[in-house]
Order: structure tokens, then sequence, then C-alpha cells
């Protein structure tokens, strides 16, 4: 489902009705930034971020902007289809635990440097903030961070059972986009046109050597950020095996959607935007997922050029994680998943931020997307790890 906006200087195409004031406002500021070109596409996932909102995707031809990419670079999804159609609650608790031993979440991360071989290869003349957090980077490898990330089994009306994880590139990208942001900001304030500072869009012109090594440093995170959920999926498929002795694993599906990328959009070469969004080329695999009381989906692209070929990244939030503490009912919230049989992550009041009623609903963010994409498989939640 797509509307437009014309009464700014670009289109914004809205794949939702119920945008919230504050992102609509940076919606407009990326409509009205001179660096965009064609047009602004949000997706039905959409609410407020960073300078531009979460779920939002910007194309520009000389200016890469940073925190149109986002402070978790590289951030996003992969799946695996197991050899199992069936799994015990039982058995999926000891797989859960032994998880937890494995992965580190949250603030965590290893003791010891992971083995540097499954790290990308850095580029010392390129990449300054990757050499210099490099070894930090090699203990928080494998490891879930906090958030909205998470460790998922759940069940495909494919009669498999499924492994989800929603990961980012940690401490590492964060250091890389602060860095860059604040080098934008001070090219910006020497700049004509200069952008509002208040947008927080700064942008680095692409002929400058800062615009070069944010690109390299950009790219090397997110490969990181996919090395990251290989070794955590590593370890679930060695949970796996452990409990259940299956040791039949598909190919995995991986899909960032904290990046910026070269794409041809009507005979032009874009610099391609996306914070929290996921590009949806025609039949390319996506994921799509719920929260951890509702559906995922495994989808096929549509390659729809009005969405600069990209769907939404999850179900959105409906509520900030402080307005969800504070509104949300912990005994009904823990009432449903135990409804639908969920070996869940709410504790206590503090985890209220994620659950599934801080979520928008999933079905009505499937339902305005299907022009951008096709579902392939359904998948409900049967156990969860949250960092």
């Amino acid at each position: 489902m797509e509307k437009t906006d014309t009464q700014h200087t670009l289109p914004i195409k809205l794949w939702l009705s119920d945008m919230d004031a504050q992102a609509f406002e940076q919606a407009i500021h990326l409509a009205e930034h001179p660096a965009t070109v064609g047009h602004v596409a949000i997706m039905p996932d959409a609410h407020v971020g960073y300078g531009m909102p979460i779920g939002a995707i910007m194309a520009t031809l000389d200016t890469v902007i940073p925190n149109a990419v986002g402070v978790d670079i590289g951030c996003g999804m992969c799946a695996v289809r197991t050899g199992l159609h069936n799994i015990h609650s039982a058995t999926l608790k000891k797989i859960m635990a032994r998880i937890r031993k494995t992965v580190p979440l949250g603030f965590a991360k290893h003791k010891k440097p992971q083995d540097a071989t499954l790290m990308p290869e850095p580029d010392e003349r390129q990449m300054p903030v990757v050499c210099r957090e490099f070894t930090r980077a090699q203990k928080q490898l494998g490891t879930l961070g906090g958030g909205n990330h998470f460790i998922e089994l759940q069940k495909g009306d494919d009669n498999h059972i499924w492994i989800m994880i929603h990961s980012g590139s940690r401490n590492l990208g964060h250091q890389v986009a602060t860095f860059h942001n604040r080098l934008a900001v001070k090219m910006n304030e020497q700049s004509t046109p200069r952008v509002p500072k208040n947008w927080q869009l700064a942008g680095l012109p692409l002929h400058s050597r800062e615009a070069e090594q944010y690109l390299a440093e950009m790219g090397f995170c997110v490969d990181f950020a996919y090395a990251n959920r290989r070794l955590m999926l590593q370890r679930v498929q060695e949970a796996i095996a452990e409990e259940t002795g299956n040791t039949v694993f598909g190919e995995i599906i991986n899909k960032s959607h904290n990046f910026a990328a070269w794409e041809e959009y009507e005979g032009r070469k874009l610099l391609v935007h996306r914070k929290g969004a996921t590009r949806a080329f025609t039949d390319e695999p996506g994921l799509i997922p719920g929260s951890q009381g509702t559906k995922s989906y495994i989808v096929r692209g549509k390659g729809n050029p009005e969405s600069f070929c990209s769907c939404s990244h999850g179900a959105g939030r409906r509520l900030g994680r402080k307005q969800a503490t504070q509104k949300l009912s912990l005994k009904k919230e823990l009432q449903s998943l135990d409804k639908l049989g969920v070996i869940h992550a709410i504790r206590g009041k503090h985890d209220l931020d994620e659950a599934p009623g801080a979520y928008k609903d999933i079905d009505k963010v499937m339902a305005l997307q299907t022009d951008l994409v096709r579902i392939e498989v359904r998948l409900r939640p049967l156990a969860v790890v949250k960092g």
C-alpha cells in the first residue's frame, strides 16, 4: 500500500497511515535534504529514530550520511531451517540453557578474543576506527547485544523448526558511526548549503577522503555483523545437535537492514541508505520478524522501485521503551505468552520494553506491503533468548 505526500521538496512515499508526528517530521527533513534525490520511502514498521526514522530509505548522488545508516551498522537478521519437524518443550529449555552459556548477552562479551580468521580483513589505510577497535571487536564476535536483539527457535508452516537471529555490529559499529558522524557535523558547518544541525543529518561529500573512509569502515562493520551472526548460529546449531542429534541445517538467509549501497534506478546510480529497512530485489529472500509473541516471516522481494526495492525490517515499535514499561501490564503480557506456549524472555516489569504489546501488529504490517514482498513461510515462536 502506497500513499504519497507531495507538499514538500521531494515526494514522501508512505506504506502506512498512522505515522507518529515526530517520525513524520524526520521524514520531511529527508525530503527537504539537499542531498536527497528522487523521493523518500517510509516502510510500514516506521517509527522515530536518531535523525532519520527507523524504517526509512533515502538515496543520494554525491553524499553519504552516517545517521541515515545508524549506529548499529550492519544490524540484521539471519535464519536457517533445521531438519527437525518437532521439538519437545523440555528439550527446548535445555537448548536455550546451552545457548545462554555459549553466547554472551547484553553488554557481556567473551573473556578472550575469538579466532581472528572469523573476522573480516581490515584495510589499515582506510579504516582507522576499525583498526583501533579490532581486538575489542574480536571479544564481541559471537555475542548478541541488547535491546531488540534475539535468538529464537520457531516452527514454520513448512513443518520445519527454524533458527532466527537478530543482531548487529556491537560496539564496533557504534564507534565507527559516532566517529564519522562527528566529522560530518564539522564538515557541514563549513558547507553550502548547510543542513540544519537539529536535523542530525550531516553528510560527507563522496569525493572526500572522509567519505571514502566511512564507506570502507561501514562495509567492514556490515561484514563483521554477519560474522557475528554466523558464530552465534554455529553455537546454536551445536546446542541443537547436542540435545536432539539433528545435524541437518539448510543454507543461511542473511539480511542486513542498516547500510548504504550503490544501486541503479531509472538509469541513475544512486547511493541508497536503508535504516531499519530490508532490501527486497525481485525474488531476493528476506526476513521480517514480529515479536517474541507473534509470527515472523520468510519472504521474497518483488523489486518495487517505489520503495527502492525495500520492505520493512520487522513489526516496528508501537511504544517507546519507557512508555512500554509504564503502560503495559506485566500480568497480561505474561498470560498472553504463556497461552501461546512460548518459552519467553520476560522476567519482570523491566523487560516490558520488549514485550509483544510494545510492537505493532505484524499481520497489519505485512498487509501494508503486499506490493513489496510475498510470503513464503510463516513462523511462530517457540523459545526466545533476548539480550
